[in-house]
């Protein structure tokens, strides 16, 4: 949009709207959502099939479509008719997670869940890692569903199943996801674990890769646990800082620079990686650092995602509050 454009929209009063479409842009994947939806299991299985291996895309694929099938009975149906897809067996399983997860939240914060129920989820995992062995979003799946269980799983397990995911796809950022909030304070470890994997991970990654970004997840996860366990009880001390002390800023500009100066800058952000860069550009806002953010926003033009501005305010005013001050056009 050029300056007229631009100064034409401001003088006829129109205000940016953030776009919190969570397919990010990916119209084929809105319509297998929406096929979901209605019944039609047909046009997910081309969709998955035209995916291939590009395991970045897929795993976010896999990932939203699970949420559009858990209410229903859809991806059933799609097993029932081709037993022997591997595609819907991993769908399936990633839909398991998705509905252990919904009964967890059903029955609230800190009930236990159905031991049950979360060894179906993890056996229908470790069918569709059988039914498709180079596919890691089986292990991706197990990986999130393991911090349901109470105590967590051991630890040798875990470490299989984070290997597994590695064997298949080193760099996953999803499934880094998972097993960095499985060690966080909230479900089963602890500040430093959690920092811990994610600065070992970020370190690890080649340039381009989105994986340093995990550092900025851990000070997101950190900040909502201690948020959490300050309501009704004022501010915590000191934490206005937390986004702006040397460390934290220091840690957001190298991820920057082994991410987003790693990659071909030609290339447009693709859908899997727009809710990461919303991570680094909440990270660049909150750290008040101008140019960065500017930049990153940017990148984003109107993509934005629910987290982690959901953590610290409301999404769309916050979104918008830092573009417009930053002049992005």
């Amino acid at each position: 949009m050029g300056v007229r454009r631009r100064a034409l929209r401001r003088s006829r009063g129109e205000r940016f709207t953030p776009d919190f479409d969570p397919d990010f842009g990916d119209r084929a994947l809105t319509e297998a959502r929406h096929d979901i939806v209605i019944g039609r299991w047909q046009g997910v299985r081309d969709l998955l099939a035209a995916t291939g291996d590009d395991w970045g895309r897929r795993t976010h694929r896999v990932r939203l479509l699970s949420h559009a099938a858990a209410g229903s009975s859809t991806v059933e149906t799609w097993r029932a008719a081709e037993p022997h897809s591997a595609d819907a067996a991993v769908l399936r399983a990633a839909t398991e997670v998705v509905r252990v997860f919904d009964a967890a939240i059903a029955a609230g914060r800190g009930a236990a869940v159905d031991r049950s129920r979360i060894d179906t989820a993890v056996d229908a995992c470790r069918d569709a890692a059988d039914a498709a062995p180079a596919d890691p979003m089986p292990w991706v799946s197990l990986l999130s569903v393991a911090r349901l269980y109470e105590g967590g799983v051991p630890r040798r397990e875990l470490r299989y199943w984070f290997d597994e995911l590695r064997r298949r796809d080193p760099y996953n950022t999803e499934g880094h996801v998972q097993v960095l909030r499985y060690l966080s304070a909230r479900w089963h470890g602890t500040h430093g674990s959690m920092y811990d994997f994610a600065r070992d991970a970020a370190g690890v990654a080649p340039p381009g890769s989105a994986l340093p970004v995990l550092v900025q997840v851990a000070r997101v996860e950190e900040y909502r646990y201690i948020a959490d366990g300050a309501l009704g009880r004022g501010p915590v001390r000191g934490f206005d800082q937390h986004w702006k002390h040397e460390l934290a800023v220091t840690e957001l500009r190298r991820t920057r620079d082994r991410w987003i100066g790693g990659r071909d800058p030609a290339r447009p952000i693709a859908p899997e990686e727009v809710g990461d860069l919303n991570f680094l550009a909440h990270a660049a806002c909150y750290a008040g650092q101008v140019e960065l953010a500017r930049e990153l926003m940017g990148l984003l033009g109107t993509r934005a995602a629910w987290v982690p501005w959901a953590y610290t305010g409301d999404p769309e005013e916050q979104f918008t509050r830092f573009r417009e001050g930053l002049g992005v056009g």
